[in-house]
């Protein structure tokens, strides 16, 4: 295994690290905050480090093979997630080193999970951090799920460079793919500032919060996240682009190359409207029916903006969904699972697999009915390779395994029940928020001790990388010549 092109990729990662402290640093310098001097520090430490790696691993021909790949993903995101710790840890909200990582973690996994209480008087250059570090965790994932994730075949993600190779005319390489998509990712989070600002956000705030919507993150800029700006038009503009962020962006680039029916055309993207659609009905015909007199229109929004928040996996809150009843809890408790759109922000299982698993599913009952049928599963239309339902059911088994461990061990530490079920599912699955009183959307992570949040660290970047992509790692198998 070669580690020097593993390595100088990381040095490149780091350096673009650096030069993100910049923007917060120049914002506390504005405000005459004082913290702009560690994000300077910072700034320096995470260049000289990311250089140090570039000039001592430089090569004329960057190869990537599959193990420096799997290596590489991994290395990369934990990398990234210590150093970008570095200004929360310095910083004058004096959090411990544990406190930092969790939050810096959960901010590049773009997972939205916190431990800070006082966000309203915490000092602006570490608000717009915690958005910067979820902004480029966003279109880090897209980035990933575009060209490493298919070349490793993680998870069925191989269906998708199936589709690329047949398309590879069409379609421009792997760098220009994510230029391409890289360009679109910004376009998107200007035009979400500007509709931010038009429905009554100072532009600070509407920076921010365009940052986390767009990347479904989910850090906001106060201690109540949405419920400090609820209004029809905010939460409007809010549901519009954590359902964009949902959605593969390489169908906005076919848009572009003049195939317009691409978006309403792919089965992924009806099967995930069709889904948000139908628990927002579920969930609004559920409190009508417990109380018809209290339910209006802006219970409709408030439905709408949680349902929507929890299956992007993006973890705004406009309302405690605590207090809806047990129902709705357990419906919101599955959903956290769901995840959105491959090739998209939102983590989570994914829609295509729940596709792969359903038409596998189908195809076997009918094979059941009429043994001597043929029957071939189809995704979007086109036969699904012999080698993605055994990858995809891999996956369902492998999430699920690792909820349950996960789960067990925060019990341990001394959380109860709901928490720690809710924080395993949360975690995995880059939700943020979990349920009941202590991480539920009215609470944060803040309260629990130091070995559950490492543990939630660990689950935040293993849900994050599909799982297989830490875990291969783990086998020592992995590392003989």
């Amino acid at each position: 295994m070669k580690l020097g092109p593993v390595f100088y990729v990381v040095g490149v990662l780091l350096c673009i690290l650096s030069a993100s402290m910049a923007l917060p640093m120049l914002v506390d310098l504005y405000f005459h905050h004082p913290d702009w001097k560690v994000f300077l520090i910072c700034m320096l430490t995470t260049f000289f480090f990311g250089g140090l790696l570039i000039l001592t691993n430089r090569t004329d021909r960057l190869t990537i093979r599959i193990r420096e790949g799997f290596l590489l993903t991994t290395i990369s995101w934990v990398v990234i997630s210590i150093f970008a710790a570095l200004p929360l840890w310095f910083s004058e909200l004096h959090l411990s080193l544990t406190d930092a990582v969790f939050e810096a973690t959960s901010g590049i996994t773009t997972t939205g999970a916190t431990i800070i209480a006082g966000l309203d008087e915490a000092p602006p250059g570490i608000l717009l951090w915690r958005a910067i570090l979820q902004w480029l965790g966003g279109i880090g994932i897209i980035v990933m799920a575009l060209s490493l994730l298919p070349f490793l075949g993680i998870g069925g993600m191989q269906l998708f460079r199936t589709e690329s190779s047949e398309n590879e005319k069409a379609m421009p390489r792997a760098t220009e793919l994510a230029t391409s998509i890289f360009y679109i990712y910004t376009f998107l989070t200007v035009v979400c500032v500007i509709c931010y600002l038009m429905a009554g956000f100072e532009l600070f705030d509407a920076v921010a919060h365009a940052m986390t919507t767009i990347s479904t993150g989910g850090f906001s800029t106060h201690d109540t996240s949405f419920m400090a700006h609820l209004t029809p038009e905010k939460e409007i503009v809010a549901i519009i682009f954590m359902i964009i962020g949902a959605l593969p962006f390489v169908l906005y680039l076919r848009i572009l190359q003049g195939n317009p029916q691409a978006l309403y055309k792919d089965s992924q993207v009806i099967w995930f409207l069709c889904i948000l659609g139908s628990m927002i009905l579920l969930l609004s015909g559920w409190l009508f029916w417990q109380d018809p007199y209290d339910f209006s229109r802006d219970t409709l929004l408030e439905i709408s903006f949680s349902v929507t928040a929890v299956i992007t996996g993006t973890g705004y809150a406009n309302a405690d969904y605590n207090s809806w009843g047990t129902f709705p809890v357990m419906l919101l408790f599955f959903l956290m699972v769901v995840g959105g759109c491959a090739g998209s922000t939102s983590c989570g299982i994914k829609i295509f697999r729940f596709q792969i698993i359903y038409a596998v599913t189908d195809t076997q009952i009918k094979r059941l009915i009429t043994p001597h049928g043929v029957y071939t599963s189809l995704y979007n239309g086109k036969p699904i390779p012999s080698d993605v339902p055994l990858s995809v059911m891999s996956f369902f088994f492998l999430f699920a395994l690792s909820f349950t461990i996960l789960a067990g061990l925060l019990s341990l530490t001394g959380l109860d029940y709901l928490t720690a079920m809710s924080g395993s599912a949360s975690a995995i699955a880059n939700v943020g928020p979990g349920l009941g009183n202590i991480i539920g959307p009215a609470g944060n992570y803040s309260s629990l001790n130091d070995t559950a949040k490492w543990l939630l660290s660990f689950g935040m970047i293993l849900g994050r990388l599909e799982l297989f992509t830490v875990m291969v790692l783990l086998l020592p198998r992995f590392w003989k010549p």
